[in-house]
């Protein structure tokens, strides 16, 4: 059983998981990952939620089977997916394309799209149930890399849910598969993406040779809380909400991008609301897609990791009593940072290090910008998504660590971003105290200073 916030309660029948193989035989091989894909801070698994409504165009017509025997002929396509991750020396990974399959389940809810609420957004208090964790899946080695669920609802619609090992993939590789499946389900005999590959594109140097410090990356002494109790919450930027924001910011900064003013926003509304020492340093991790980066680009169909880290850095103390211009400074400086130069670098680092590296993990904020990852237009025959995308934040090695932008709609339909982000429940009051005082803020003058109402460190 499962029970919303609305005190609706709706029970959800599974089949048992399934192995879902190849629908034709395919290539048995061993295929290497990148340097920048088996760093261990991408050894976690991704989960996406997609809402979809009924549709009488597809009367008779059953989306798991149809999902189902479309993840069939995708996998011929993406057959290192039907495979299974080993590793090797120096932790190096590697996929054995054994063609076993990825696991399925097939559900049915007794409960409508529409009792879920206007706006659908995470946390979905039901998710354990939308996307169960069959027992010894979620590991890295020697288990099914991708995990999908097909939940039918009472109403005719549906929920897709999928678990995707992040070291195969980003969130760009992830929805090029997604809408490679779709694609099968609405009759297509081939993906209009072929996917590519070409991981040594992402591989260290021979020799390999560090350019940049990648501080990213420091070994900082400290304490690593880990709380069972995090409130997972989301927070909805319109453009009236971005608006606001951009006032405070001194006149040279207020063309900065969306993502600028979010992350900043976000970076010292958490930085209060964790209460670390104020003289200690704390940090913004920045995931930054790099394929534009690179010459040539990365090819149409690359699927793998193609992201890098940039850390903005400061003490916690200079982060929540300057105004906000001076975190965007910072971000602005971290994503510029990052050239092709840095990307070969960070592979580098990883090799010339001897070990498969973690970010630093005391005090530092990860944020990934999904917004452009179109994953409300993955269309199985249905429709369009109601809601697509990151099914929460907080995931990975550390909990809370890792908070997501994702585009989305208010029950009012207007289009805006979704902050996701997972703390206790005593410094998620805190962030949500900070991020109302933030509001208040009076717009910055000439000078770029603004008077603030909010507590500070």
């Amino acid at each position: 059983m499962a029970q919303l916030p609305t005190s609706l309660v709706f029970t959800i029948r599974r089949s048992e998981a399934e192995l879902v193989a190849p629908a034709k035989a395919t290539p048995r091989e061993y295929k290497l990952l990148s340097d920048i894909d088996d760093q261990q801070s991408l050894r976690f698994q991704i989960p996406v939620i997609q809402f979809y409504r009924c549709n009488p165009c597809m009367q008779g017509k059953d989306p798991a089977r149809v999902i189902k025997d479309a993840l069939a002929q995708t996998l011929v396509f993406y057959y290192p997916l039907a495979g299974r991750l080993r590793e090797g020396r120096n932790r190096k990974l590697a996929v054995d394309c054994t063609g076993e399959g990825a696991l399925f389940i097939e559900a049915e809810a007794d409960v409508k799209l529409e009792q879920f609420g206007d706006a659908l957004q995470p946390p979905f208090p039901c998710f354990d149930e939308l996307l169960y964790n069959v027992p010894g899946s979620e590991g890295m080695l020697n288990c099914p890399l991708l995990l999908i669920q097909v939940t039918r609802l009472k109403c005719g619609g549906f929920i897709f849910a999928i678990r995707l090992n992040h070291v195969l993939a980003d969130g760009a590789g992830m929805i090029q598969f997604m809408s490679a499946m779709a694609e099968m389900s609405r009759g297509a005999i081939a993906p209009s993406i072929p996917p590519k590959w070409e991981r040594h594109l992402l591989d260290a140097r021979d020799p390999p040779r560090i350019s940049f410090t990648h501080r990213e990356y420091d070994e900082v002494e400290g304490t690593i809380i880990l709380s069972e109790n995090m409130v997972q919450r989301s927070f909805f930027f319109g453009p009236k909400e971005v608006s606001t924001l951009r006032k405070l910011l001194p006149h040279h900064l207020r063309k900065c991008s969306k993502f600028d003013i979010l992350a900043s926003c976000l970076w010292r509304c958490r930085t209060i609301a964790i209460k670390p020492d104020p003289d200690e340093e704390v940090r913004l991790l920045c995931v930054v897609n790099v394929r534009s980066k690179l010459n040539p680009p990365s090819p149409s169909g690359f699927y793998g990791n193609a992201i890098v880290f940039s850390a903005a850095i400061t003490t916690a103390r200079k982060l929540c009593q300057n105004p906000l211009g001076y975190a965007v400074e910072l971000v602005k400086q971290a994503k510029e940072s990052v050239t092709e130069e840095y990307v070969k670098s960070a592979a580098d680092f990883m090799v010339i290090k001897g070990k498969r590296l973690h970010y630093t993990m005391v005090r530092s904020c990860v944020i990934s910008d999904v917004t452009r990852v179109a994953f409300v237009d993955v269309d199985f025959g249905w429709g369009k998504a109601v809601y697509g995308g990151l099914a929460k934040a907080g995931i990975g090695a550390i909990p809370g660590a890792l908070s997501f932008l994702v585009a989305s709609k208010n029950k009012n339909g207007e289009a805006g971003t979704l902050m996701l982000i997972c703390l206790t429940a005593p410094a998620m009051e805190r962030f949500s105290k900070e991020l109302d005082n933030m509001s208040k803020e009076q717009p910055a003058d000439e000078m770029g200073k603004s008077v603030s109402i909010s507590s500070t460190l």
